[in-house]
């Protein structure tokens, strides 16, 4: 995606990054971060040497489903036990990783970019393709009740608009970007309303009362029959990570299973509900991805100052 449509606003929203709590079964203090097993190549883990934790920011009620054949795949591939582990909201998930709390992760692009900048120690391997023939990366979608006056960025100005969370690549630093295009400004001109997840947030909009018009990533506004797009922007692919504290030769292990891997393969694995409607719906294959992958965050973060990506 280009960036140049034409000039930012220097003013973006200065909302702080939110910090949360880690929910879900997090493990004991004196285990985080705990060296591996003695006879085992050098590294870290957030639990012990058995133990993948993986960790994901629950974006819609169908989220642990979705993931489950990925792990049990990862679980598969590697010997060890994969731990499901659900953060509140993006700013917990970050805090996991800075805390060596996750060994595994999907991230948001915009949320790997602020773990990064904050100091995390990550490595992206690959991004989710859902379709056959496509390539990493999804849409942004601006979104009104159907029949709404609103049909453009523009005339959102002065109403009330759902976001998703502010970490959220597709539910609000993309988001944002559009309506400053639209001379916008997402503090001062709008009334923000944060969902929480995307599907929340094309519940609230579809309802009409909380929100008025709002954003949520394509693969969930799909799903609603009450909503109409009426914008959209291509989003860089959500990177799976991997801890970079962990023994090399886990690295190299978790790469070559999750870089670039099919459906096909997982169901050949023998994965229990690897071969169903609702993984198909979520999962086709990974492509490889890297850290300059995500530079076009970073460039929208640069030009926009936006307080959430320091």
């Amino acid at each position: 995606m280009k960036l140049s449509r034409r000039s930012v606003s220097t003013a973006l929203l200065s909302m702080a990054l939110l910090t949360g709590t880690l929910a879900g079964c997090s493990a004991p203090a004196d285990n985080a971060n705990s060296d591996v097993n003695a006879g085992a190549s050098s590294g870290k883990f957030a639990v012990d040497a058995n133990t993948l934790v993986f960790g994901v920011v629950p974006d819609s009620v169908d989220t642990e489903t979705n993931y489950t054949p990925l792990m049990d795949y990862i679980a598969k591939q590697t010997g060890k036990t994969v731990q499901y582990h659900e953060s509140t909201d993006y700013a917990a998930l970050i805090e996991a990783a800075n805390a060596g709390k996750i060994d595994v992760a999907s991230f948001s692009g915009f949320t790997y970019v602020t773990a990064k900048n904050h100091g995390a120690k990550l490595t992206p391997i690959s991004s989710i393709v859902t379709k056959a023939g496509e390539e990493p990366g999804y849409f942004s979608q601006a979104i009104v009740p159907k029949g709404s006056s609103i049909k453009s960025y523009a005339d959102m100005k002065g109403k009330k608009i759902c976001f998703v969370d502010p970490s959220s690549t597709s539910g609000y630093l993309f988001p944002s970007y559009n309506l400053l295009m639209a001379d916008i400004d997402p503090k001062k001109d709008i009334t923000p309303v944060f969902a929480g997840k995307h599907d929340v947030s094309v519940k609230k909009t579809a309802e009409g009362v909380e929100c008025e018009a709002g954003f949520a990533e394509d693969s969930e506004v799909v799903k609603s029959d009450k909503v109409q797009v009426i914008g959209e922007t291509k989003v860089p692919g959500a990177p799976v990570v991997m801890s970079a504290d962990l023994p090399a030769d886990l690295q190299t292990t978790l790469t070559e299973t999750l870089k670039e891997v099919t459906i096909d393969q997982i169901i050949a694995a023998g994965i229990k509900n690897a071969d169903s409607e609702a993984f198909r719906s979520v999962f086709h294959e990974t492509k490889p991805v890297t850290d300059s992958y995500y530079d076009t965050i970073r460039d929208i973060c640069k030009t926009t100052n936006a307080a959430q990506c320091q």
